[in-house]
Formats: C-alpha cells, structure tokens, sequence
C-alpha cells in the first residue's frame, strides 16, 4: 500500500487605494508585496522532493514633486528573498537597497537639466556554493551590507518624449565604491582588489565617468505592466569597452483579478570590477500586492 503527503501553500491578495489630490505638486506612490511558500513531504513520497519554506518581498516608495519648470523625484527600492531546503539552511535569494534624489529643471517640453544622487547596496551576506573534495557543500563569502555599495552623483539632461520612458545622460558622474571591513574575508571575489577596491581599503573614488541611464514604465497591455532600468557606467581614465559597466532590471507584472497578482522578474550585470562574464538572475513570485496613490494614471 502507497501512503504519502504533500503539503503546500502560498498566500495570495492584493489591494490598490487611488486617492487623488489634485491640490497637492506631490505625487506619490506605495507599493509593497509579500510571498511566502513552502512545502513538504513525508520520507515515503515517491515523486521525490524536499522539505522547504521561502519567502520574497518588496517595498517601493516614489515622492515627486512639480511645480512650474521645477522638479524634485525621489525613489526607495527594497527587495528582499530567502529561501530554507531542508539539509541546505537558509540561502538567501534576492537583495537590493536602491535610493535616489533628483531634481531637474526643464529646458524645453522634453529636455531638462538633471542632477542626482543615489545609493546601490543589499542588506545581508551572500554566499556563493561549491562541494569541497568531500562532496560536502560548502558557503564562501562573497558580499556583504555595504560591501559592496555604490553612491553615485550624476549631472547631466533628461529626454523625455513621453510619459513613460525617460533617458539621462550625465557627462559628470563622479562614483565612490564602498568595501566594508576589506581585510581579505572577498578573496573569492579578488585576493587583491575586490569590486575595483584595493585589499585594506574601504573606497574607491572614480570622479571622472559618464553614466546613462533609461527607464520606462507603462501598461503594455490591460493589467500587464513592463517595467525596466538599464545603466551604463563608464570611467573616463580607465575607459575600454570591457570595462564599461552595464546593468538590466526588468519585471512584468500581471494583474489576474483584484486578488491575484504574478510577478517575472530579472537582472542583468556586466561589471569587470566583479567578475569577466555576464551575471544574471530570475525571480517569479505570486502572492500579496498593496498599493497606494494620489494620483491617477493617464
């Protein structure tokens, strides 16, 4: 006689609250969602299978500000994601702590004068995994909170032909890139110079460099929203086409009903003070989804 159980669940809703203020230069947006899952099995369950629980969760917070030719955007990302399997422990999955102030002054309908200011790092350790000689899988540090990080000032022009899409490009875009307590514990990154800083110090400062960067945002379909940023980081004194930094967020959004929201998302990295390939991840979630505005969408 076969005998088995699996259990498995997910938790599923989603709210959005419009209050518009039409008196108000402030439009602002919330969003935050949460998924959580998890699985398990008893020891007979032929399908095969392992005991795990995770979760991924985000907040996002937008506070613009607009009156006449001024204009003052600002921006907090957080992603957070882990995951236990049984016999593994906990591995985290997703991390970012994304900031950014900018004010612009508009030149013409499309154009205007931009400067800003903003703020890369993740809030845990990471860890890459390999099997020892023993066959026994092993964590080896490879990055930490503000290490690394990366705070970069841009000043530059915006073109924005529509509503949705937007590009800067800022000739003067002086980086610092931090490396906290850099005393050898990155030597899987580099023994010498992990994330471009030298072994012993905690800063790299890249004053002369060029930075672009285009977002766009829009509902490409009903319920179904694109959203990507690509930037590209070029130091001037060093510059070569290997290394030239480049990086992708993207993730789609569709909105099944008023309870059910699914996310595909993904990153692209190309940063030789990191590694010489091509770094890429993918997270899909399904799960709560709360959202708030004052303000409408055209």
């Amino acid at each position: 006689m076969f005998a088995g159980l699996f259990i498995s669940f997910s938790v599923l809703a989603s709210a959005q609250v419009v209050k518009v203020d039409s008196t108000s230069n402030w439009k602002k947006s919330f969003k935050a969602g949460l998924n959580v899952n998890q699985a398990s099995f008893t020891s007979n369950w032929k399908a095969g299978g392992v005991n795990s629980i995770g979760f991924n969760g985000f907040l996002n917070y937008k506070a613009n500000f607009k009156k006449d030719k001024n204009s003052w955007d600002n921006e907090l990302d957080f992603l957070y994601g882990m995951v236990n399997n049984q016999g593994q422990g906990y591995r985290k999955t997703l991390d970012r702590i994304f900031l950014q102030t900018k004010y612009g002054r508009e030149l013409s309908s499309k154009w205007s004068f931009t400067s800003s200011l903003s703020f890369l790092s993740q809030f845990a350790k990471g860890y890459s995994y390999a099997k020892d000689i023993n066959g026994v899988e092993q964590g080896t540090l490879i990055s930490d909170v503000f290490a690394p990080a990366f705070i970069t000032s841009a000043w530059g022009l915006e073109y924005k032909p529509v509503d949705y899409f937007k590009v800067n490009f800022s000739p003067f875009s002086p980086r610092v890139t931090i490396v906290a307590d850099n005393n050898g514990r990155f030597n899987a990154v580099s023994a010498t110079n992990p994330y471009g800083v030298l072994l012993g110090e905690n800063t790299r400062f890249e004053w002369l460099a060029f930075q672009l960067a285009a977002d766009f945002n829009k509902d490409i379909a009903e319920n179904i929203n694109l959203k990507w940023r690509y930037v590209m980081f070029a130091n001037y004194e060093t510059l070569e086409a290997k290394t030239i930094d480049h990086r992708l967020d993207l993730n789609l959004t569709a909105k099944v009903n008023k309870f059910v929201n699914v996310s595909l998302g993904g990153i692209l990295i190309y940063d030789f003070d990191q590694d010489s390939g091509v770094q890429l991840s993918q997270a899909f979630s399904l799960g709560v989804l709360y959202t708030f505005q004052n303000y409408s969408d055209k």
